[in-house]
């Protein structure tokens, strides 16, 4: 074990208060190479593309992808989710997704069945990537504290309509039930080899996450990033609170990344063709 290595998880284990300390050996575990996953559980057809690149032509759209990402330890038991999808039927009646099956199902492909996701890192409170948390029975969810507490009030309600009231009780239930690790701040080391940033406004405090795999550092954008396009245009994304901290998180994911090529967008279709295998809606980043 490096020195170095050692006080950087402690320093992380100190940022992330709220829930359940880390796991024994998460403090002194060397960084593995995990294999990252981008598994596609649905289609929102025909969506507009001004909803999602900043001055986009309002008449077009393209049928985007639903995703959730898996973080696989080859060498543990540690598989982690970025993002957790939704199935409540208010959001299914709403929204009429395609070629849907429920997150916890899309894992099957990978033989993953969902009591075996050990973590979750939520990216934001909004109901495409937070509603499924409760259907993975044994993780822990890691959420930036500031994003908690500005939408979630003490008794599970939501401060903001950025938040389903739904997702808000179930959020606040499973924090009631230790299952919920606040994060506090920017580039926190929440477990080997994987840490979180802000920055990217696409809700009050969003984060994504860079991922150590045998090829480099993958940085899972989340929504802080919906496209390709985002990146090659550098246009923010349309849904922000701060066009120019999106713009300077788009910048530092090049940065931390290395190549737009181990940058992973939060609803881009394409990512399955410049990933095209295993196949059948499951992307293996390399």
């Amino acid at each position: 074990m490096r020195i170095g290595a050692v006080v950087l998880f402690v320093l992380a284990g100190a940022s992330c208060t709220g829930g359940r300390g880390p796991r024994n050996g998460d403090l002194t575990q060397e960084p593995p190479a995990y294999e990252v996953h981008a598994i596609r559980y649905g289609t929102l057809a025909q969506f507009p593309v001004a909803s999602l690149v900043a001055g986009a032509d309002p008449a077009r759209r393209m049928d985007i992808a639903l995703m959730v990402w898996m973080i696989r330890d080859p060498g543990s038991d540690r598989i982690v989710l970025l993002d957790a999808g939704f199935y409540r039927d208010k959001f299914i009646t709403r929204w009429k997704p395609v070629d849907y099956v429920r997150p916890s199902a899309a894992l099957e492909p990978l033989g993953v069945r969902p009591e075996q996701v050990t973590d979750i890192i939520v990216s934001h409170v909004h109901w495409d990537h937070l509603d499924g948390a409760d259907l993975f029975p044994k993780a822990r969810i890691w959420i930036q504290r500031a994003e908690y507490e500005h939408h979630v009030d003490s008794g599970g309600r939501p401060r903001r309509s950025t938040i389903d009231s739904l997702d808000a009780r179930m959020l606040a239930d499973l924090h009631r039930a230790g299952r919920v690790q606040l994060v506090d701040g920017d580039s926190v080391a929440i477990l080997p080899g994987i840490r979180v940033f802000t920055g990217g406004k696409h809700t009050f405090a969003s984060q994504y996450a860079t991922v150590s795999t045998a090829s480099g550092t993958v940085v899972l954008a989340s929504d802080n990033a919906y496209l390709y396009e985002n990146f090659d245009r550098r246009r923010p994304i349309a849904q922000t609170l701060d066009s120019l901290s999106n713009l300077a998180a788009q910048e530092r994911m090049l940065r931390l990344a290395g190549d737009i090529s181990r940058v992973v967008p939060g609803h881009d279709p394409v990512v399955f063709i410049r990933f095209p295998a295993p196949g059948a809606g499951v992307a293996r980043i390399r």
